[in-house]
């Protein structure tokens, strides 16, 4: 640390290109968090999902029915712990950009299959006991001001009657950071009297099992149990589940692994080039430390330090800047993206790259500073 004024003297004496090299790097930290972000806000909920429960829909196609009847089936086979169903609802707030995930649920057996969605147990029974309650996700309750006690009236194109009104009677959260806290729950019952086509179906199953180990026997036996039948099924994992709704938006993760990778290898340019110049500029200066004792390892590493300190302190600021962009902005999307949250460890990751960046743009300067001969440099000056 004795050196440290030093150092700080030395990449000052040019501060403009000091403060430009340290810019990018702040820019490029903050891409970098806003992809990570990005990221997450797409395979969050893949990781959230877990291996032991299973989705069960129409082997047709999700968009088909199932009948309700299948579930009390499902429930014998062993193995299975819970049993539950949703419907997609495609409610409309006011306007169609108001979009948030709307689900007709089985109010008997959601809470065994989703304990991690928590609502207190009073606004649980109050939803319950109203054919005409809801309960909301805290995210969407705080983007259009709900509280428990309101009247939300949705648009519902689906089903084409007009009006569906609601009483907000409760709001759930969660503890995990990633889960879903947009979701708008209603009552089956208040559905199923209301449609009139698909009467006595549902859209898609949600099984909870005993164990994650029982997750490839329990999927063959649903599939098997309903073969050849007027609804025959397709089981598996709510984690594979997740992951193929991923895939349809395409290959995100390549998509942000190229970016990123330009963004470093910009940035191994960039601070390469002004740790070179550094050092091409102060040849005499080195040559006068080695002559006067300073060891050929301390050369290497001082001119280190100066790449790691523009690298740290850029890749900080951009990543604090990323953070704060998620904290007070949120998500730009108005609520279409799961979650908008920058996790320690893209932090973490963010700050090992940045140091990563720091080691290899600097080694070859570094290098040449260390095996700078002291007569040939003092010749020169």
């Amino acid at each position: 640390m004795k050196f440290f004024p030093l150092i700080l003297a030395n990449l000052f004496r040019k501060k403009m290109r000091t403060v430009l090299t340290i810019g990018s790097f702040a820019v490029a930290m903050l891409l970098f968090g806003l992809l990570a972000v990005i990221h997450g806000a797409f395979t969050g909920g893949v990781d959230n999902a877990g291996v032991d429960r299973l989705m069960v829909v129409n082997k047709t196609s999700i968009i088909q029915p199932l009948p309700i009847s299948y579930r009390d089936q499902i429930l014998r086979i062993p193995g299975v712990k819970a049993v539950t169903f949703d419907i997609w609802f495609g409610g409309i707030y006011q306007d169609p950009k108001n979009f948030f995930p709307s689900f007709v649920i089985d109010t008997a057996n959601q809470r065994q299959v989703y304990p991690e969605l928590a609502v207190s147990d009073a606004e649980w029974n109050a939803f319950v006991a109203d054919r005409e309650g809801a309960i909301v996700g805290s995210k969407t309750a705080k983007r259009f001001g709900w509280k428990v006690g309101d009247r939300i009236p949705l648009k519902a194109p689906i089903y084409d009657l007009d009006p569906w009104e609601f009483n907000i009677r409760g709001i759930y959260d969660s503890a995990r950071a990633g889960d879903d806290l947009s979701q708008f729950w209603l009552h089956y019952e208040y559905l199923d009297e209301r449609r009139k086509f698909e009467k006595g179906d549902i859209g898609w199953y949600t099984v909870k099992l005993n164990s994650a180990d029982d997750s490839v026997r329990v999927e063959k036996a649903i599939d098997d149990m309903f073969a050849n039948s007027a609804f025959e099924t397709k089981t598996e994992t709510l984690q594979a589940a997740a992951a193929s709704w991923v895939k349809q938006a395409g290959n995100i993760e390549f998509l942000i692994l190229a970016i990123g990778g330009v963004v470093f290898f910009t940035l191994l340019l960039v601070t390469g080039n002004t740790m070179a110049i550094a050092v091409r500029e102060r040849i005499g200066e080195l040559a006068v430390l080695k002559a006067v004792g300073y060891s050929d390892r301390f050369v290497l590493f001082f001119v280190l330090a100066e790449s790691l300190f523009i690298s740290m302190v850029g890749g900080a600021l951009g990543l604090g800047l990323a953070k704060l962009l998620t904290v007070v902005v949120g998500d730009p999307t108005g609520g279409l993206l799961q979650s908008f949250i920058l996790p320690g460890s893209a932090i973490l990751l963010g700050l090992a790259a940045a140091f990563g960046v720091g080691i290899l743009a600097g080694i070859i300067p570094a290098m040449s500073a260390m095996r700078l001969r002291v007569v040939d440099a003092l010749r020169g000056i």
